[in-house]
Formats: structure tokens, C-alpha cells, sequence
């Protein structure tokens, strides 16, 4: 099976698991585990941020940050079409009692000033209206397909939100995609943040684990949130092992996945009946449609499933393909056949 659905479906290689059988091991929740701590270390330097917290997850790791971020009551204000609102479970409504405001998306995975200054109450002294309390960012945006967001409206995001006294959180799952397609140093684009949290697991290919990093003050409560989520794992070397792994040597080649991207995007764009634009693919992930008449998503699919490659349904009437580690170049020109011969023999 040509693997296209994620990129978090690739698996540890052989020097990670190597680290993991041989990683130095003592309890995480005591603070005694010397291989996550060094982790730690090391993830709150590549972001530029004074310390870091290790979690399970980056859904945990984004909830963790706004429970820090927002009191009970007041609102996160998010992209309409962000990881956090619509596929993280409302945790920080859940737990947090905290609000939601969707921000309308923009083509390239900005929030419009405009939109966010509109969902500020128009007296913050009116009892009535529930007061803001993060703006959300997320970098590189996953469904506007691995978008990058440029550093001047980050700059602009970030004063905005300073002349509010509001916190930026970013959730930069796939940051090191961005400092790679960008050039710009993953710490470089942190720094327009208060708090960033970026993933182990996806192209950079740890079985698990998340990052959270910030201020050292932050981190503590967020460490707080975590062992309440119940995030607090023990012998966390043993995954902590393979994310120093990925740091440390998995961040350059993420360019390889990025051609991928681009190769396919550019042979889905041969295909009669598939409708794709290669400029807009930046990174790591091909959105497209499927216009052929008489095939719909679904049974396109599953047509594809058939014949060895898998990607999935990403709203809008758009697939998504994503390239990564066990994607290789001949993987991508199978993949552009077989897209071709579904289309085909549909006709």
C-alpha cells in the first residue's frame, strides 16, 4: 500500500529503534527520566523557547496550552478551518470551560486582523460579553494544504494580539515543514508566539510524542495540565529516545517529502479529470479534486484503495494526499498511475 493518508503513519527507523532499547530511563512525573529531560532540553532550544514539556500528544499539548492561556469563560479565538477547532474534541470547552470563536480561514492559513478585531467584545466592561483570551495560529496549515505563514503577518498577528494583551498560541504541529520550505529557522518563526507546539510524530517519524514550549513559568502549569489529562507517563525515555532521533536528524531530509509533494501534484495535474493547482503545494500536502464525470469521492477512494494507495476525503470536496518518509519517488509516479487509471476506467 502506497501510504498517503497522513504522515502520521510513518514508522520509527532503525536507529530510532535502537535509541529506544538503549535510552537511560528513570521516572518522567518525578522529573527523573535523564533521556526525556534532554529531550526537553533540546526541543525548547530548536524553538527558541526557555524550557519545554514532553506529552503524548499534540492534541494534549494544544489543550494543555489554552488551559494555561484562557479562564473559564472567556474565548479562544481560532481559524474556523484549524486543527484545534474541528478535529481536537472541544477540549478546551470540556475541560476549560472556555469558548470557541471561529475565525473565518483565509486561502493561505492567515486570520484576517479585520475578522479577529470583529470578535472582540465591543465593551470589554459589558458583563454580557464573554472576553478573549488567545488568539490561535496554526503553522504550517493543514487544510489549506500545508501553507506557510509568512513571517510579516506573523509580526502583524503578534502585534495585534500584544496591543490587546493577548497570548499567541501556536500550534505548529509541522513547524519544521515550514522552516524548510521557508528557510527560516523553526525559533525564528516561534519567536511571534507565546507558546508553540510542534509534533514528534509526523514527518519527523517518532512513534509519539508531542512538544509543548514556552516560557518557564508556562511550561510548569502546562506540566500541571498534563499529569490532570493523564499524560503523566513514567519511563518516558523509552519515546523520548526516538524524538531526539528525530531532531537530530530527521529534519533536513523533510525537503525530500516537499519534491515529493510537488512531483505529484504536478503529474495529478496531467490527469484528465483531476483538478489540482501545483503552485499552491508548499509542503508536505497535495489537496485536489476529483472532477470526472460519474466518479464522487467515495467510490474514487475506493477505487484507489484497491490499487494500492490511500489518501482520504479532507472536506470541501477535496482530497488530500500527503508525502513523507515511506513515500518514495517511485511510490509518487505509482501513485499519479494509478490516480490516472481510476479516472479512466470510470469514464
Amino acid at each position: 500500500m502506497i501510504e498517503m493518508r497522513s504522515d502520521t503513519f510513518t514508522l520509527p527507523t532503525e536507529r530510532m529503534v535502537s535509541a529506544m532499547t538503549q535510552a537511560a530511563l528513570g521516572d518522567d512525573v518525578y522529573g527523573e527520566d535523564p533521556t526525556a529531560n534532554r529531550l526537553e532540553q533540546l526541543a525548547a532550544e530548536s524553538v527558541g523557547k526557555p524550557a519545554a514539556c514532553l506529552m503524548p500528544s499534540g492534541t494534549m499539548a494544544n489543550l494543555a496550552a489554552l488551559l494555561v492561556h484562557v479562564e473559564r469563560g472567556r474565548k479562544i479565538l481560532v481559524g474556523n478551518e484549524s486543527d484545534i477547532y474541528l478535529y481536537e474534541a472541544g477540549g478546551a470547552s470540556v475541560c476549560g470551560g472556555a469558548v470557541y470563536e471561529p475565525i473565518p480561514t483565509q486561502p493561505n492559513g492567515t486570520l484576517a486582523l479585520d475578522d479577529l478585531a470583529a470578535a472582540l467584545p465591543p465593551d470589554p466592561d459589558d458583563p454580557q460579553f464573554a472576553l478573549p483570551g488567545v488568539v490561535c495560529v496554526e503553522n504550517t496549515h493543514n487544510r489549506m494544504g500545508g501553507q506557510v505563514l509568512d513571517q510579516a503577518y506573523l509580526a502583524e498577528l503578534r502585534r495585534f494580539a500584544s496591543g490587546h494583551g493577548l497570548p499567541v498560541h501556536m500550534d505548529g504541529a509541522r513547524i519544521f515543514n515550514a522552516a524548510v520550505a521557508s528557510g527560516v529557522p523553526a525559533a525564528q518563526i516561534a519567536a511571534h508566539a507565546d507558546s508553540v507546539q510542534f509534533c514528534l510524530s509526523k514527518g519527523l517519524s517518532a512513534p509519539v510524542g508531542s512538544i509543548l514550549a514556552g516560557e518557564v513559568g508556562f511550561v510548569a502549569k502546562a506540566r500541571r495540565f498534563r499529569k490532570m489529562l493523564g499524560g503523566g507517563t513514567r519511563q518516558a525515555g523509552v519515546f523520548a529516545a526516538a524524538g531526539l532521533v528525530a531532531l537530530t536528524s530527521m529534519v533536513d531530509r523533510l525537503a525530500e517529502d516537499h519534491q515529493h509533494a510537488a512531483r505529484l501534484a504536478e503529474g495529478l495535474a496531467e490527469v484528465d479529470g483531476i483538478d489540482v493547482d501545483p503552485k499552491s503545494v508548499t509542503t508536505n500536502i497535495v489537496l485536489f479534486r476529483v472532477t470526472a464525470n460519474g466518479l464522487d469521492d467515495e467510490h474514487f477512494l475506493h477505487a484507489a484503495t484497491q490499487r494500492g494507495l490511500a489518501m482520504s476525503e479532507f472536506g470541501h470536496g477535496r482530497i488530500r494526499a500527503v508525502t513523507h518518509r515511506g513515500v518514495s519517488s517511485a511510490d509518487v509516479s505509482a501513485a499519479v498511475a494509478i490516480v490516472a487509471d481510476v479516472v479512466r476506467e470510470a469514464r
